[in-house]
């Protein structure tokens, strides 16, 4: 008698691939107005500045931008558009996700475990500390913390599924801070 799996098995077992993570925090955003839920904050002139500078280094860095994912945060959708408006060459669209607004990177562990398993490379563009826990879980580095609109890039050393990532190890290949960027620019 033949035994059924179900089709997220399935493909589990057979788009076992090496995966690779791209994370941009979202850019700085405005405390100006205290009347704004957290997930309504806009970006402030600092944080537009600094998305439209990162768009080109983000090519540069080798980021992926077929599969994009966003939290709904208002900074974060500033974020990604400010990106696509200094990308204007590229057809850059994303989707939001609401489980992607979580500050926990457990959440973000469970997120990535539903992913379908024919992506085997994506931009997310969230929010701290959850980001930064991520990182370090899957990387095992300690790096303190990933600025606003910092961008890390994160390669597996070996074939996995996202229903698995806990389990596959990640190498922290790229760490761009964009005030460091900015100021060897001035250079």
């Amino acid at each position: 008698m033949a035994q059924s799996i179900s089709l997220k098995t399935y493909n589990a077992i057979n788009h076992k691939t090496m995966k690779k993570i791209h994370l941009l925090r979202h850019a700085k955003s405005s405390w100006g107005n205290a009347s704004l839920a957290d997930i309504d904050r806009p970006l402030n002139a600092r944080g537009m500045n600094t998305a439209a500078f990162m768009a080109p280094h983000l090519l540069e860095a080798g980021c992926a931008l077929d599969h994009v994912f966003c939290s709904p945060a208002v900074r974060a959708q500033a974020t990604i558009s400010l990106i696509s408006k200094h990308l204007p060459t590229i057809d850059l669209t994303w989707v939001t996700d609401q489980d992607l607004y979580t500050f926990d990177s457990n959440k973000l562990l469970q997120w990535f475990q539903n992913l379908d398993e024919s992506i085997d490379e994506l931009l997310i563009i969230g929010h701290n500390p959850a980001f930064t826990n991520l990182c370090n879980l899957l990387s095992h580095h300690q790096i303190q913390n990933i600025p606003t609109c910092g961008y890390v890039q994160l390669t597996a050393t070996q074939t996995g599924t996202w229903q698995a990532i806990s389990e596959t190890p990640f190498e922290l290949t790229t760490f761009i801070r964009p005030k460091a960027l900015m100021k060897d620019s001035e250079h």
